[in-house]
């Protein structure tokens, strides 16, 4: 019997990591193969089933809904658990990707409790998740602790704040909350657009005081728990009714004000996507000039 397996396809190598280093934390006897975007997954999988397949849904060249609708094309792979891993939880996604015949959602930012039970999950409903266990090597589980982004790149010796087992994966919310920040954030020095910084365990409103295609500085008030620096996160920013969902990680956090119980927190959020449409709508918010003129981030 051969082992049990799972595909991870998305174009940014920290979501990947991520992935990879949970799954491997409470799945040590599943192989796990990886693909930078739909089109390398879709040449991936005409040579080689796989037991589950975990993709991203904005990807280059070929997109999640795009590998879905083809995967359910093909005799070998009619059946597989498909789970779309997006930033995408809108009315109107959620029916395409049901429509395409999509398994399951993990939405972004996801903790590793939400990950693994997904997994679990998919994997019983087509019986390999007791075979999977039965490959296992003989540790015990029982002591393994739970995954985050901080955790993933420093072997869990980081101690972090880590998000609650039972919260649910956060949805997108309006612009709203954030334009109540506004004023506050304004006067603490931020002017910039508003935004909703999506992380694992809560929902902050923000403002962009300087923005590169790199990355973004955003503040946010100081609430609890503390934004963690590597976390995953989504930065939506909405336009003309449209909403531009951006996924990154922070890379740094600070006080805004030189105070230790400082009120406002600057953040570092660095992109991942690379996604063409992606880099051409920051294009366009850096070219109708934002902050600039006073810090240009990852230049």
């Amino acid at each position: 019997m051969g082992k049990v397996s799972v595909l991870v396809v998305d174009d940014a190598p920290f979501i990947r990591d991520l992935v990879k280093k949970g799954l491997r934390d409470h799945f040590p006897g599943l192989q796990i193969d990886e693909a930078i975007n739909g089109r390398k997954a879709q040449q991936f999988l005409a040579r080689q089933p796989v037991d589950l397949i975990l993709c991203d849904w904005e990807m280059p060249e070929l997109s999640g809904i795009e590998l879905l609708t083809w995967c359910r094309e093909q005799d070998s792979l009619k059946t597989t658990p498909f789970i779309m891993v997006t930033s995408r939880g809108d009315k109107d996604n959620v029916v395409q990707a049901i429509q395409a015949g999509v398994s399951d959602f993990i939405g972004k930012p996801f903790s590793n409790d939400q990950l693994v039970s997904k997994v679990k999950k998919a994997l019983s409903r087509v019986g390999k998740l007791e075979a999977l266990a039965a490959q296992a090597p003989q540790r015990s589980l029982v002591g393994s602790m739970p995954n985050d982004s901080l955790a993933a790149l420093t072997g869990g010796k980081a101690e972090v704040v880590r998000p609650s087992a039972a919260s649910a994966a956060p949805r997108p919310a309006s612009a709203a909350p954030a334009a109540a920040a506004a004023a506050p954030a304004a006067r603490s020095g931020a002017k910039g657009q508003q935004g909703q910084l999506r992380l694992p365990s809560a929902n902050l409103p923000c403002v962009i005081k300087a923005l590169s295609l790199k990355e973004a500085l955003l503040v946010v008030k100081r609430g609890t728990p503390l934004p963690q620096v590597l976390e995953s996160a989504v930065l939506d920013l909405e336009e003309d009714s449209d909403v531009a969902r951006l996924n990154g990680y922070l890379h740094a956090v600070a006080a805004l004000e030189p105070k230790p119980d400082s009120e406002w927190l600057q953040l570092t959020f660095r992109f991942v996507d690379r996604d063409p449409q992606k880099l051409d709508y920051l294009s366009r918010l850096i070219a109708r000039g934002s902050s600039q003129k006073h810090y240009v981030p990852g230049a």
